[in-house]
């Protein structure tokens, strides 16, 4: 049995896509990417990379990586349909756990990171024959403060991928200070 042939995007599910697309790429993904995600949440059944292709008006090629990009970050997935042999695609409906998965994959390593960076640097600004005194000091003070939001960062990240409730007040403290 055949499948239904997929409609071409409306106007609006373009511009949603194109949207979509935008704000990926501003977050640091891919623009397609985007895009493609948006198609497949708006469609009522899984879409074949060629469909997809055709009503984005993009390349083979280009579907082909976003694909496998989306599916890596767990944002679409592959299904099948019977006595087909090609791939079909579904975007992953839960908008918090892509967004959870992208802050713990991404975000709170690179965080995580930071702070290590920092901890390093200030050991080496504690170590003996450390020159001019004041200045030293006065840059261990300020890795120290960096430290401080490198751990408030963590805490805050660490809650939201565990979906606890955060406490905006520290991190408003924060941003109240000179």
């Amino acid at each position: 049995m055949t499948p239904p042939a997929s409609a071409a995007a409306s106007d609006p599910e373009l511009e949603v896509a194109d949207t979509v697309g935008r704000l990926m790429e501003f977050w640091g993904f891919k623009r397609p990417m985007g895009r493609i995600w948006a198609l497949l949440y708006l469609a009522p059944e899984a879409l074949g990379a060629a469909d997809i292709g055709e009503q984005l008006r993009m390349s083979t090629g280009a579907v082909s990586m976003a694909l496998a990009e989306l599916t890596k970050w767990g944002a679409v997935k592959k299904t099948w349909r019977p006595g087909e042999r090609r791939d079909y695609y579904e975007a992953e409906t839960s908008i918090g756990r892509l967004i959870q998965k992208v802050l713990r994959e991404r975000e709170l390593s690179l965080v995580q990171e930071f702070a290590e960076t920092l901890a390093a640097a200030e050991r080496k600004f504690s170590e003996p024959g450390a020159s001019e005194e004041d200045l030293v000091q006065f840059k261990r003070t300020r890795l120290r403060e960096l430290q401080g939001f490198a751990k408030l960062g963590e805490s805050l990240l660490s809650a939201l991928v565990s979906g606890k409730s955060i406490d905006p007040g520290p991190l408003l403290k924060v941003a109240e200070r000179r």
